[in-house]
């Protein structure tokens, strides 16, 4: 296989999305690390958000904000430190994808219980999950259209009905892209959900493609402006305030709410990153046909960055590890409906260049998961 152009500071490829290379090879999302570590005064962002939070304490209502919440170590660690350190009262809203593995349902109960706070719990129409899916797939080589859409949708139509104006997610997009930077302070808004979360499909054209009513599909409809405006949602992420370290952060987890990591399909012997979907390593692997490269990749570039290890050793360790056929894409393929073959035919329509297409069968396979014979399987109900 062909090796594509790298940055050659980290390990991001130039299919990497939003990425581009200077005149010494060094790719845009380094340059804005680059400016992280260097030139934002985090002193003074953190004053920004704690007028931000005495504002919102100042309204006396019913909760002080809304905690968009998972169950991973980013929205685990953003709820720990809005309770415990920042005193404030979320109401934590979760949007239930489907696919949560045993081991995150332990680490949620565990968490609400530990940080004692109200939760809301969504979980959406599983025969529209599923069309959506499908077609998310077959449209742009991407099934997490329902999970993305409804993750940032539901919270913000939970702040207009209880009318709850703040709204605090994990780390800032400029970790891994450049929609967006550090010198800017990123809003979660309408914008980035049309631009970056949904890929251009809104909930009306996804109903016309799957030939549902748009009823059925109001939880990934983004809230009117006029509704919005009227309650005054400011919609944040804690990363633009602090310097975010997601592995410090998950060992605060660990110690102060018993937060347990898992392994992925896509990064063995690491146990704290994407642990809380059944199918990321699925995600993992589609991106792997379209791109060239998958999660080790993703993780490489930020221990570099960190200073954790080489890029010598994170080529290594990409050539090592990129590129497995996970084990759970049969029981995935049953889920849509979709043959393994129907499956790989769908992903390579969507190579992007200069990487060219592979013979998906000739990868090697991945390790079965501990887990993945207690996911939930209901063949009748499939």
């Amino acid at each position: 296989m062909k090796e594509i152009e790298r940055c050659k500071k980290c390990t991001l490829p130039i299919t990497w999305e939003t990425l581009y290379f200077d005149e010494e090879g060094v790719c845009n999302i380094c340059r804005n690390w680059d400016k992280k570590v260097k030139d934002i005064d985090w002193p003074a962002r953190e004053k920004q958000l704690l007028q931000i939070f005495e504002q919102a304490k100042a309204r006396k209502g019913a909760y002080d904000c809304i905690v968009p919440f998972s169950g991973g170590k980013d929205s685990t660690f953003t709820l720990w430190k809005i309770v415990r350190e920042y005193k404030l009262k979320p109401l934590v809203v979760s949007f239930d994808h489907c696919f949560y593995r045993p081991r995150t349902l332990e680490n949620r109960q565990k968490t609400f219980r530990r940080l004692g706070v109200d939760v809301i719990t969504f979980t959406p129409n599983w025969q529209i999950v599923k069309k959506l899916m499908l077609e998310a797939l077959k449209r742009k080589g991407d099934f997490c259209w329902h999970c993305h859409a409804g993750v940032f949708s539901y919270p913000m139509h939970i702040a207009v009905k209880f009318e709850i104006p703040l709204l605090i997610w994990g780390e800032g997009s400029g970790e891994y892209e450049a929609y967006f930077t550090y010198e800017g302070l990123e809003d979660t808004d309408e914008w980035k959900f049309n631009r970056r979360i949904i890929l251009g499909m809104r909930a009306e054209d996804m109903a016309g493609f799957i030939g549902a009513e748009l009823r059925d599909l109001e939880p990934y409809i983004y809230p009117l402006k006029s509704d919005l405006d009227r309650v005054g949602v400011k919609s944040i992420p804690l990363g633009n305030f602090f310097p975010w370290n997601q592995e410090k952060q998950a060992g605060i987890i660990m110690r102060e709410l018993g937060w347990q990591e898992d392994e992925i399909e896509s990064l063995p012997g690491m146990t704290f990153d994407k642990i809380e979907c059944m199918f990321d390593g699925i995600r993992d692997y589609i991106k792997f046909i379209k791109r060239g490269f998958s999660r080790m990749t993703h993780r490489t570039t930020i221990d570099i960055k960190q200073g954790k290890i080489t890029r010598e050793q994170a080529m290594e360790m990409v050539r090592k590890y990129d590129g497995y056929r996970p084990q759970s894409l049969k029981l995935f393929c049953e889920y849509l409906g979709i043959t393994e073959d129907e499956f790989d035919q769908i992903a390579l329509t969507h190579v992007i260049p200069p990487f060219e297409p592979i013979d998906p069968k000739k990868l090697p396979k991945g390790k079965k998961l501990w887990d993945q014979d207690k996911w939930f399987y209901d063949k009748g109900n499939l």
